[in-house]
């Protein structure tokens, strides 16, 4: 299954920490395409010091997938790239 993958990909990119960075974060954000800045959206929303990012940016993009709101191939880059942009809020 693809969200194997990016479950994988996202244990390398979102380790956990007191956010930090917020406004380089959502500057970030702000240079996304469509489907990274909603689940970045979607993620920073659920995202709260102590989170588990990898968990919240896997179900954020597994729930879009599976509403049709994104396709699998579109997912995974998509999650990756939102989830650069949440790195930086824990820095």
């Amino acid at each position: 299954m693809k969200f194997v993958g990016l479950a994988a990909a996202l244990v390398m990119l979102l380790p956990t920490a007191a956010f930090a960075d917020q406004a380089a974060a959502d500057a970030c954000a702000a240079k996304l395409p469509k489907d990274a800045s909603t689940i970045y959206t979607a993620s920073a929303a659920q995202a709260s010091p102590g989170a588990d990012l990898k968990a919240v940016v896997t179900k954020v993009t597994r729930g879009m997938v599976l509403s049709g709101k994104m396709s699998r191939d579109a997912a995974k880059p998509a999650a990756e790239a939102a989830g650069a942009c949440l790195v930086m809020a824990n820095k």
